[in-house]
């Protein structure tokens, strides 16, 4: 009896050996043949808002490096969730994965009181793309010229000021809820399907104000077709540092993350965020991030995933003081 037990323990050693080297063996020839098909981003946003730029700034060069093509697939739907919830259910063989703002991934989970997704358990965290700063902006006929005339108006007009977002939860609705408790105004929150159509309502005059990321708004504020009143900060940026801070109580910085599914393996997770490092390193991508508004970070698997849990408690309690949710 001792013998079958010890002949049953070495058995045992040796298909547990047996199994470990096959998977590392799998592991070695994903990374080594990885990519031999299309990869597809998906953005779980609508075309031209500043994630989806910067998707597809990133993918164009990362096509070039990796041999081949990367499309970018947009997925709009719920704020974000219906395209993050493909990405969750997608197979992890490291051609499918996920490029999102901040807002759909740290805000929708305490927003909705149910989300096709778990931020930690089914995604692996590649990196940090960028960093963009909101900004606060008006139409040109807007009498407010600056964030104290904005108060004075709105105190003046009860009521009476609409502001665009780009879905009900979102970081632009948010912020305006933030300015609303802030200084203690009454403004009329109005939702869009998208940044971009937000920004476009602005710019046309339908609705005087909006906060918008420095990629999504700043072409209509250079070009004169917006005005900007502020930057959602308590320090100046760098990338417009003659714009007036909005003070600590409104200051937010949206960054935009590459995710792979859960289980995707790790030779392809490192192998991918080398790759993007690599483009965005590039004196290219560099002058490309500063035209769109944004800055690169220095992130990489490990800070990134050690950052999210800190993300996803801030913005609960934010939600939660703003009284938003859905159901």
């Amino acid at each position: 009896m001792i013998m079958h037990i010890r002949f049953s323990r070495r058995q045992a050693v040796i298909a547990t050996t047996t199994a470990l080297l096959s998977l590392s063996g799998t592991a070695a020839l994903a990374q080594a043949g990885w990519p031999t098909k299309p990869i597809t981003f998906v953005v779980p946003q609508a075309p031209g808002g500043a994630n989806d730029v910067i998707a597809r700034a990133v993918a164009q060069g990362l096509g070039t490096s990796l041999g081949e093509p990367v499309v970018v697939e947009n997925r709009p739907g719920a704020n974000g969730n219906l395209g993050t919830g493909q990405v969750a259910r997608s197979a992890a063989d490291g051609y499918t994965f996920l490029v999102t703002a901040q807002s759909a991934y740290t805000i929708n989970p305490a927003l909705y009181s149910k989300v096709p997704f778990d931020p930690i358990k089914d995604f692996t965290p590649v990196m940090q793309l960028a960093v963009a700063p909101y900004l606060l902006v008006v139409n040109p006929n807007f009498p407010a010229k600056s964030l104290d005339e904005l108060v004075a108006y709105a105190k003046a007009h009860p009521g009476k000021v609409e502001y665009a977002s780009a879905g009900n939860g979102t970081l632009n609705h948010l912020l305006g809820e933030m300015l609303k408790k802030q200084k203690g105004l009454n403004l009329l929150h109005v939702p869009y399907k998208g940044a971009s159509a937000a920004a476009t309502d602005v710019v046309a005059g339908q609705l005087p104000m909006t906060f918008g990321s420095f990629p999504g708004v700043m072409p209509f504020v250079t070009s004169g077709k917006l005005r900007v009143l502020g930057v959602a900060a308590d320090q100046p940026t760098s990338l417009a540092p003659d714009i007036p801070v909005l003070g600590k109580g409104l200051a937010v910085t949206s960054w935009y993350g590459l995710f792979a599914p859960a289980g995707t393996p790790q030779p392809i997770v490192d192998k991918l965020y080398q790759a993007v490092q690599a483009v965005l390193a590039t004196p290219e991508m560099a002058e490309r991030f500063k035209t769109l508004g944004a800055e690169r970070v220095d992130s990489n698997p490990q800070s990134f995933k050690a950052m999210l849990p800190g993300e996803l408690a801030h913005w609960k309690q934010v939600v939660q003081d703003s009284g938003a949710h859905i159901d």
